[in-house]
């Protein structure tokens, strides 16, 4: 990737994690990514890197002033739509029935932040670039290519990110894949949505990031080798083969070698 994504196109991912070296030592063996704990003054932070782009996030879990929390939330990967102002976007969540939960907030020169609930329930963050602009790397082994929000109110979620950021929503034109819709920026896809009711019972709405990979077979092996579990074994679907993992921590992702000749990051 270079130069800055357009608004609405999911731009990075992070993750929160009660054992920070632990997840940067599975992903970085499961996916090849570099990676160490931050410094102090960036809440400790690591921004992993493939082949010296930026491509993840990870962070340990804590409370504002430091502290640890208690209970401990759940681990999970946040998705990160650009925007080109936050300030404006966060007026149009909370017009169009979305909350704030975590206000906008600068992040040294490297751009401002914030995450928040869509009204079906899902988080996800905000990203306006300052000198950062996101993963400068997509669609390679162990890199993001598409997110995916899985909601209760397909019709409701549309409706929302369509008021709140320059998206638009259409039907998937894949085979075998009836009720799947595609959001759009300037035409192109840039991310999907399912329904909940595929899922099983208690499965909370959420946004979920997707890792190409080279074998999905292999990477599933690996993950399960090194402490993870596998949600959704590996299975061949319109785009390509894919499963469905979680890390030993908990967090949820999925990885994929998509058969189509171009995947939308």
């Amino acid at each position: 990737m270079n130069g800055p994504y357009k608004p609405g196109t999911p731009c990075w991912i992070d993750l929160m994690v009660p054992d920070q070296q632990a997840a940067l030592d599975f992903y970085g063996d499961l996916f090849g990514w570099q990676g160490e704990i931050g410094p102090a003054e960036q809440g400790g932070y690591s921004v992993c890197t493939l082949k010296g782009k930026p491509v993840a996030g990870i962070m340990k879990a804590m409370n504002p002033d430091g502290t640890t929390p208690d209970p401990m939330p759940p681990t999970v990967w946040t998705t990160y739509l650009a925007t080109d102002s936050l300030d404006s976007t966060l007026k149009a969540v909370t017009d169009a029935g979305g909350a704030v939960m975590m206000p906008a907030m600068d992040v040294m020169d490297l751009g401002r932040m914030a995450v928040i609930t869509d009204p079906t329930g899902a988080a996800v963050g905000l990203w306006q670039a300052g000198t950062f602009d996101g993963a400068g790397i997509v669609n390679e082994h162990g890199a993001l290519i598409w997110n995916e929000l899985t909601t209760g109110d397909i019709p409701a979620a549309a409706a929302f990110y369509s008021a709140v950021l320059p998206v638009t929503t259409a039907a998937s034109q894949m085979p075998d894949a009836e009720g799947y819709v595609e959001f759009k920026v300037a035409g192109r896809a840039v991310g999907g949505m399912m329904d909940l009711s595929k899922l099983p019972p208690g499965v909370p709405a959420h946004w979920m990031p997707y890792f190409h990979v080279d074998s999905v077979d292999d990477v599933q092996a690996a993950a399960v080798r090194a402490g993870g579990s596998v949600l959704a074994p590996a299975f061949d679907m319109a785009a390509g083969r894919m499963a469905v993992l979680a890390d030993p921590q908990g967090g949820g992702f999925s990885v994929i070698t998509a058969s189509a000749p171009e995947q939308p990051a």
